[in-house]
């Protein structure tokens, strides 16, 4: 969700410079089930235009015409819509609506927090009594500070009212090696679903990043100068250069990393002779290594093209990240979600 946020202010900061009034709209509260959960937001600008959903679509007419008179009074307040009776979804959902300030400084500070890929936390305060509120709204804790995202909050009233918190870890990253066709298309698609990219590429590598659409770098390092620095938990490499020998280097510059997720492209008998070789580099490897990267990578979806494939290596990061083992949906038992 960090990659939403991140959305939504930078827009509304953007829109806020340009002397346009913006609300910010959070699911702070869910009695039931809905399409998505308490965490989700939106922001709708005074100029007819909103970015983000708290549903599948079907809430957010109604959610624009309720910030209405937020964008009148400048008042905060918390709306709920019973899906019981228009959706079927057997739940009534509870939004914060609140005018967003955001302050230079707030700005900054948020920036900072992305780039240093440090986790940090979004409270909102309100109330379910009453719909027009004043003192509830939104705090960012960014590290050791606070920043208000409305000016009308009462911090002196906030330990006396409901308060939902979340946190927000660094935006997942991944890491594709390789500069071939799929890494095109790989890349792409994990774009859409907000991760940043990063292409590395063979230092003889002739592309540029405008060829890899959305990918955040690229990269073209010697093989013994692979900076692996910025890798951290929240981050997916994939080694699929289609090469045997830039495997195993990328591999080697690898092995010290503890990742999110780890996969390697190509059969099962093109792996076994890749950790074969790099054993001969690094015979004392453990083998909790080896068992930790997932080879081949993919869903067996029966995927057949790059877009295909792409989708398959998507869906394996995805089970691996939240400790899901994939199943029909159909077939779960409980809520689809969690």
């Amino acid at each position: 969700m960090t990659h939403e946020l991140k959305e939504l202010l930078e827009t509304g900061f953007i829109w806020q410079k340009k002397g346009l009034k913006s609300v910010l709209a959070t699911v702070v509260a869910l009695n039931g089930s809905s399409y998505r959960r308490p965490g989700v937001r939106m922001l709708l600008g005074e100029h007819n235009k909103w970015i983000g959903a708290v549903s599948g679509g079907c809430v957010e007419k109604e959610v624009y015409l309720q910030a209405q008179s937020v964008f009148n009074t400048g008042k905060p307040k918390l709306m709920n819509y019973d899906g019981r009776f228009r959706l079927g979804c057997e739940g009534i959902i509870y939004i914060l609506l609140e005018p967003l300030d955001i302050s230079e400084k707030c700005y900054e500070a948020f920036q900072k927090t992305l780039k240093s890929r440090i986790q940090f936390t979004c409270d909102s305060y309100f109330q379910i009594e009453n719909e027009i509120q004043n003192g509830i709204g939104s705090v960012l804790r960014l590290g050791n500070e606070s920043y208000n995202l409305t000016s009308s909050i009462d911090a002196s009233a906030l330990s006396k009212i409901k308060c939902f918190s979340q946190e927000f870890s660094p935006i997942f990253q991944l890491y594709i090696f390789g500069a071939e066709h799929d890494a095109v298309q790989l890349c792409k698609m994990a774009s859409q679903i907000g991760w940043e990219v990063h292409i590395v590429a063979p230092p003889d590598e002739a592309k540029s990043l405008d060829y890899f659409e959305k990918a955040k770098s690229l990269r073209t390092p010697n093989y013994d100068n692979i900076d692996v620095s910025e890798l951290d938990k929240n981050t997916a490499v994939v080694l699929m250069t289609h090469s045997f020998n830039k495997d195993i280097q990328y591999l080697m510059a690898l092995k010290d990393k503890e990742l999110a997720y780890f996969g390697l492209l190509g059969p099962s008998h093109r792996r076994e002779r890749i950790f074969s070789k790099f054993l001969e580099y690094y015979p004392e490897t453990d083998v909790e290594f080896f068992e930790n990267i997932n080879g081949p990578m993919g869903i067996n979806i029966g995927a057949e093209s790059a877009s295909e494939i792409s989708l398959s290596i998507l869906a394996e990061i995805l089970s691996v990240v939240r400790n899901q083992k994939p199943i029909f949906l159909k077939d779960k038992e409980g809520h689809i979600h969690g």
